[in-house]
């Protein structure tokens, strides 16, 4: 096992698994999962040669915030981003995306961000764009409904590019279908300013209430 201040890698004979400090929401799926791969409380709390590569990969995709990422050995598979991009629009919380993402401010060590993220919409985190749960002491409350429907005939593929405007919306562009809490698939297009200042009366859109708002965020 080796670590740096933000990063421990847990090596094994297939594949390596790295798990990034700063992007981690203890969300808990690794830790919940069956077998003896992550076991909460065990030093070390993850054993990479605990099931087959293919398993632990799974089990790494689970990571909703790319916390967790796999380095496969020569031969052994790897992850690929899933088939469509989407943006859960979570019950109080962040803005999960899962697909082909190339999102700005990104560490370029952190690999499981190019599939798996978590983005603040409450303009509480001290680590923005990505959340780090400042909206549970913020007391951030957005049920995660979507009213619009974008464009219908608009597919979810292809390369998601994650752009920040400075104190104002994040701005995403290419293919992704938003996803209300609920879980249903609610909007579809291929750009939307998205609120990341908390202040939208538009959830997860931006109306452009953080300028009255005073938000700062580069």
């Amino acid at each position: 096992m080796s670590r740096s201040v933000d990063r421990v890698e847990y090596p094994g004979t297939k594949l390596d698994v790295r798990w990034i400090r700063a992007l981690c929401l203890h969300v808990g799926e690794c830790v919940r999962a069956e077998g003896e791969v992550f076991a909460a409380g065990r030093d070390p709390w993850c054993e990479p040669d605990g099931a087959a590569a293919q398993e632990v990969l799974e089990i790494v995709r689970r990571c909703p915030t790319g916390a967790l990422s796999a380095a496969p050995k020569p031969g052994e598979p790897d992850e690929r981003p899933d088939a469509e991009n989407t943006v859960v629009v979570s019950n109080n919380g962040p803005l999960y995306l899962r697909g082909d993402l190339e999102i700005e401010a990104a560490a370029p060590e952190w690999e499981g961000v190019r599939f798996r993220a978590a983005l603040c919409r409450c303009g509480k985190s001290e680590n923005k764009p990505f959340c780090d749960n400042a909206h549970e002491k913020a007391g951030f409350v957005d049920r995660g409904a979507v009213g619009e429907r974008g464009d219908e005939t608009a597919a979810p593929t292809g390369r998601l590019r994650v752009k920040r405007i400075k104190d104002g919306p994040l701005l995403v562009t290419g293919g992704f279908a938003l996803v209300a809490a609920s879980g249903r698939v609610a909007w579809r297009g291929k750009r939307a300013a998205l609120c990341r200042c908390g202040h939208s009366k538009n959830k997860p859109f931006c109306d452009g209430a953080h300028s009255a708002a005073a938000f700062r965020a580069d």
